[in-house]
């Protein structure tokens, strides 16, 4: 009797043995990917210029974590942590005040006292943006000099050449 059920058995190991290998190659490729995602989201975060932010779009009502960079006058931000979300948008002017207590309530993991930008974008619409208050002048970025309302001065003005 024994012996009767022993191939059964063996069968039956051999299965759940390949059950197991075919489940253990997608977690494997899951584990790669999300080691890569993470990588590159690591990278991304170490970039001269790197701001830790959170973005209000437009028409949205909660805020989004993510990084951010300017290039000249375009701001570039992108999702944490995994990047699902990204913008890069042309700025024509940014302000910057306090966060107000609404706005802190639903920041209160970013700082105690949060400031935020409001970027003017070129299509007329304008992106709020929050960071730390030490962040408040990489927050500007090129408008840190400017007037709330004008685009950046020329690469020839910034540099004394005309």
């Amino acid at each position: 009797m024994g012996e009767a059920s022993s191939p059964g058995v063996a069968e039956v190991r051999v299965v759940i043995w390949a059950i197991l290998a075919l489940l253990g190659v997608p977690l494997w490729l899951c584990a790669i990917g999300i080691f890569v995602l993470l990588f590159n989201n690591h990278k991304l975060r170490k970039r001269p210029g790197d701001i830790p932010v959170r973005v209000l779009r437009p028409g949205k009502k909660r805020w989004t974590r993510g990084h951010a960079v300017w290039v000249s006058d375009v701001f570039a931000w992108r999702a944490s942590p995994a990047g699902w979300n990204e913008d890069v948008v042309q700025i024509s002017g940014a302000s910057v005040r306090p966060a107000n207590a609404q706005e802190r309530k639903k920041l209160h993991r970013l700082a105690d006292e949060p400031v935020v930008a409001s970027l003017a974008l070129a299509g007329g619409t304008s992106l709020a943006v929050a960071a730390l208050p030490e962040d408040r002048p990489a927050l500007l970025g090129p408008f840190l000099n400017a007037t709330v309302t004008s685009r950046p001065a020329p690469e020839s003005e910034r540099n004394g050449h005309e």
